[in-house]
């Protein structure tokens, strides 16, 4: 225990095993830590609360040494005591303790002065507590020293496990590799402080996979200890390493991790075959690319560097009938047959096959090692074969304007088993769907058929099938390919529809559209397009094309200020030229409208300007078109609903005049008038069974009132001066049977008309009331309320018209 006297402040401080030392400074220029504020402060507290006596402090600045606690002890323990100069053991001074952790981890006594833990401390959780203590008269409440701090630090104690980082450990090294090469780092941390003692100081070493890896006590990194570790003896390999800390000694922690290490391969193993002598049969009409059989060469590696490649040596006979290919899948070695097999000719093959890796090593083994041979025999079993074609497959180049009837070439085949047996040859019709080749059957010439056009089909593929005329019908084909030629038959043209457009406010020499062209030809030497102007008289003051000389051209503006005022629209003919011979063009024209664009540049495509624009015409001519076409909808409305009541007036007036019509049906215009009845008897005519078309020359016509009556008021006249007997009433009613006889529309014959007469000689006087002044009477009112008709006929006129009335 230590007692310590600092001007004023009197320092007590207890630790087990730990020697506080608390030093003063006194107040010098530039002082690190000063209570020049906190005295400045107190003088002006007592002077605002009129205190008479003025206590003046010297200006001093306290530096505290750290106070030190263990961590993890549960007992509650003093760790330093203050006292200030002005304590007389009245306990008229007050001590507080504020600042990290006051009154949870540690607490003062207010009147001892006394420092003490109030629970467990843990260091990895808080290494060390920043906290200040004052001195407070009790009686005026006032400090009497200024604000002081001090650090508290935790001391370290050896309480955590060491644990490895980024586990699970997985790695893999190359077999056969040399002592100390690198397998792994394995990386643990201890939470203790590492500047206390041994707490987290660390050392590594191999519980398990010793004598083949071995491990370096300070980093951590695993090297292998064991020579020529090979891979097809085992391929993995499981380390456990420890850690410790303390430096491995007694009462320190430790934990372990796996690594799980891995022998990747390396080309240390040649390829082996397990035969010396591999025997197949295969038939002699056995197609080509048949597998005759399969070889394997076992290699003890694995990935690449188990891949080989098989090849075959000549056979005894000096022939390349067969070939040999490695399957990808399996490294196994495919037998091919490569030519036609011909019993007759030659029934046994014999050659040599041989393995050998596509990657060596020399490393671990000679270039001899790694390659194998054995021999192969190959016998072939007599068949009844089909025709055989001179060659496997036919391929020819035919112009696409080849005339029909050019001959393509032939095709030929024999019969090996009967000499000039005859052959037939024919076009598979179920693989030709484009029919436009023929082949003669008896010599194979193959020939066009219809023209051929490169640009809707480049390629032919027809099979041609070879036929025995015996009995047996044996068969075999051959695929023939035909390549059409290109000619330069179609014309150049632009890629695509263009739509350009011009802002308004472009500059000269600015562009305005990218244009490249197509071409469904295919020459040779590729496509080259060349564009131009139409030549014309004069140049165009407008726009101009630049040949890009790459198959694309651009339309540059050749002036400044387009605007929509003057046009909207202009059509530039753009010519496209290809390079074929001799040469084909087209002209393109294209509509290039004026835009009133937007800030970045773009011409509206959607809305009403953009219709406006695509019609060639302004917003405003557009706005005023739509108007005028509402108007004019408006306005026939209207004039359709007038027209639907004048026509329901006039509907109107037909029915009242329909009630003054006579029947249609009565093709005669002589009047009849009824006996029965009474005044106001409506008048009967002879209605037919069946209702009569309408004469064909016949026409309706209504006349004024005032007409129709003076024309019957004329009739009537001339009547009064023809008697019954008359030669002209005679030859009236003659003329009307001819008429009834030769007209097929007149009312069918079992129908009676009766004619009669009115005269001046009628003692009762005339019926009508036509010859009456034409001031009539009111009329009297009548039981029956259909008004009376009468229909009249003038006949001196003919009867080319009808008088209704």
């Amino acid at each position: 225990m230590q007692w310590k006297e600092m001007h004023g402040w009197t320092v007590k401080m207890s630790m087990p095993s730990v020697l506080a030392v608390v030093t003063v400074f006194s107040i010098i220029p530039g002082g690190v830590l000063s209570d020049t504020r906190s005295t400045q402060g107190l003088e002006a507290q007592q002077i605002a609360q009129g205190s008479t006596h003025l206590h003046r402090r010297l200006k001093r600045g306290w530096i505290w040494k750290q106070l030190f606690v263990p961590e993890e002890d549960p007992t509650p323990r003093v760790i330093g005591q203050l006292k200030s100069d002005y304590d007389r053991g009245e306990f008229s001074i007050k001590y507080i303790l504020s600042g990290d952790g006051a009154g949870e981890a540690f607490e003062i006594d207010e009147y001892s002065g006394e420092i003490r833990t109030l629970k467990k401390l843990d260091r990895e959780e808080k290494a060390f507590y920043v906290l200040q203590a004052q001195a407070i008269n009790r009686r005026s409440n006032e400090p009497v020293e200024p604000q002081s701090e001090f650090i508290i630090t935790v001391q370290d104690i050896n309480d955590n496990v060491p644990q490895f980082q980024n586990e699970p450990y997985v790695s893999s090294i190359p077999e056969m590799c040399l002592i100390g090469t690198t397998v792994a780092q394995v990386t643990a941390t201890d939470a203790d402080d590492p500047m206390f003692g041994n707490n987290a100081k660390l050392i590594y070493s191999v519980l398990q996979g010793e004598p083949y890896f071995s491990v370096e006590p300070k980093t951590g990194i695993i090297v292998t200890s064991w020579p020529n570790m090979d891979r097809e003896a085992r391929e993995q390999y499981l380390v456990v390493v420890q850690v410790k800390d303390m430096l491995g000694l007694s009462g320190g922690y430790s934990s372990s991790t796996t690594v799980t290490v891995s022998l990747t391969d390396v080309n240390d193993n040649g390829p082996t075959f397990q035969h010396h002598l591999y025997t197949f049969a295969v038939p002699e009409n056995a197609a080509e690319g048949t597998t005759v059989g399969r070889v394997m060469a076992y290699d003890g590696d694995s990935g690449i560097n188990a891949k080989m490649t098989y090849s075959l040596e000549d056979d005894l006979e000096e022939s390349s009938t067969f070939i040999i290919k490695t399957d990808p899948a399996t490294q196994e070695g495919l037998i091919l047959l490569a030519k036609p097999l011909d019993y007759e000719t030659k029934r046994r093959f014999v050659m040599a096959a041989e393995a050998v890796n596509d990657h060596v090593d020399t490393r671990f083994l000679d270039l001899e090692e790694f390659r194998d041979r054995t021999t192969l025999k190959i016998i072939v079993e007599d068949v009844d074969e089909p025709p055989v074609f001179l060659s496997v497959v036919y391929e020819w180049k035919v112009p696409e304007n080849a005339a029909v009837g050019t001959v393509v070439g032939s095709v030929s085949a024999r019969d090996t088993d009967t000499v000039n047996n005859p052959i037939r040859y024919s076009i598979d019709k179920r693989r030709d769907n484009t029919k436009a080749f023929k082949v003669d059957p008896n010599n194979g010439t193959i020939i066009v058929a219809k023209a051929l056009d490169r640009e809707t089909a480049n390629w032919h593929n027809i099979t041609v099938e070879a036929k025995e005329t015996t009995q047996s019908h044996l068969s075999s084909s051959v695929v023939v390919f035909i390549k059409v030629l290109d000619i330069n038959d179609n014309v150049p043209r632009l890629a695509r529809d263009y739509q350009p457009y011009i802002c308004e406010g472009t500059q000269a020499g600015e562009l305005i559209q990218l244009l490249s062209a197509v071409d469904p030809d295919d020459p040779v030497e590729g496509h080259h397009f060349y564009f131009s102007m139409v030549p014309e008289k004069h140049i165009n003051p407008n726009f101009t094309i630049r040949d890009n000389q790459d198959n694309t051209a651009g339309i540059v503006a050749r002036r400044s200020s387009f605007t929509r005022k003057d046009r909207t629209q202009y059509l530039l003919p753009v010519v496209v030229t290809d390079s074929g011979s001799p040469a084909l063009s087209s002209t393109n024209t294209l509509t290039i409208s004026v835009c009133n664009c937007q800030p970045a540049g773009h011409c509206p495509t959607g809305g009403v300007e953009a219709l406006a624009l695509s019609m060639g015409v302004s917003l405003q001519t557009l706005l005023g078109i739509v108007v005028c076409f509402i108007t004019l909808i408006v306005l026939s409305i209207l004039m359709l609903v007038v027209r639907r009541h004048r026509r329901k007036q006039q509907e109107k007036l037909e029915v009242e005049g329909k009630e003054l019509e006579l029947p249609e049906t009565v093709s005669q215009k002589v009047l009849y008038y009824g006996e029965t009845g009474g005044v106001g008897a409506d008048l009967n005519f002879c209605q037919p069974a069946v209702p009569l078309r309408r004469h064909p020359r016949r026409r309706e016509r209504r006349l004024r009132r005032e007409d129709v009556r003076a024309s019957i008021r004329m009739s009537l006249r001339e009547s009064h001066l023809i008697g019954p007997d008359d030669d002209v009433f005679r030859q009236f009613i003659l003329d009307r049977l001819t008429e009834a006889d030769l007209d097929p529309y007149v009312p069918p014959f079992d129908c009676l008309r009766t004619y009669a007469y009115e005269g001046s000689g009628s003692p009762t006087g005339s019926l009508s009331s036509l010859d009456s002044t034409t001031e009539l009477e009111p009329e009297q009112p009548v039981s029956n309320p259909r008004t009376s008709t009468v229909r009249l006929t003038p006949w001196y006129w003919g009867g080319e018209e009808d008088t209704i009335f």
